[in-house]
């Protein structure tokens, strides 16, 4: 199956570079290119996407506020020169799948568009430090009974978003198809009111052991 990117960066250079990079694969096309906010979210509802590739700082409107449009459009991954904390977090509160940065290899970035389109979540390792150290200080707000609209198998799904297992060897663990593992995490992430699996993630980690 082809991967359908929309790719959104003000700087035409950028952009064509990573147009060309990503053109080059086989099992990757780019359906689209947005010089700012706005348009990439216009794009993105009208091409219907598998990954946008979204930068931070555009005109018109910011690559967060525009991820936070595109819940449920399609799956974000932000590039971005930027490793500040607020562009991190941000970025994950608004639902983004991935975090990355412009200095990542062509390889890195070509893996992590395939990665994203399998409804992974993806983080650059130069911030994934910072972002454990963050949350685990953090004294997040709990609630026994945030699972209670959950089937049993979503609950299972969720706990193993929780240790980090990919929709694959979810799907190996619990015995289903690949296609029903994302369903189910769909459906589970829509129930719980979340963004993305990097949130269903730290809220499985949180809810432990009532997961």
């Amino acid at each position: 199956m082809t991967i359908r990117v929309l790719v959104a960066d003000d700087h035409a250079a950028v952009r064509a570079g990573i147009v060309l990079i990503l053109d080059g694969q086989n099992d990757i096309e780019v359906v689209g290119e947005a010089q700012d906010g706005e348009r990439a979210v216009a794009m993105a509802r009208e091409l219907r996407p598998d990954v946008v590739l979204m930068d931070v700082r555009m005109p018109r409107l910011d690559g967060i506020s525009a991820t936070r449009e595109l819940a449920g459009v399609a799956d974000v991954l932000i590039l971005t020169t930027f490793d500040l904390d607020e562009y991190v977090f941000g970025a994950l509160r608004a639902g983004a799948a991935g975090f990355l940065l412009k200095n990542t290899d062509a390889h890195a970035l070509v893996e992590a568009v395939r990665v994203v389109a399998r409804g992974d979540g993806l983080i650059s390792p130069s911030v994934t430090r910072r972002l454990i150290a963050a949350f685990g200080t953090a004294v997040p707000e709990r609630s026994p009974h945030a699972l209670d609209g959950l089937t049993p198998r979503e609950r299972e799904v969720l706990a193993c978003i929780g240790r980090g297992l990919s929709n694959a060897e979810i799907a190996a663990e619990l015995d289903m198809a690949e296609a029903t593992t994302k369903t189910h995490v769909s459906r589970l992430l829509n129930k719980l009111g979340l963004r993305s699996r990097v949130q269903a993630a730290i809220l499985a980690r949180d809810l432990s052991p009532e997961v």
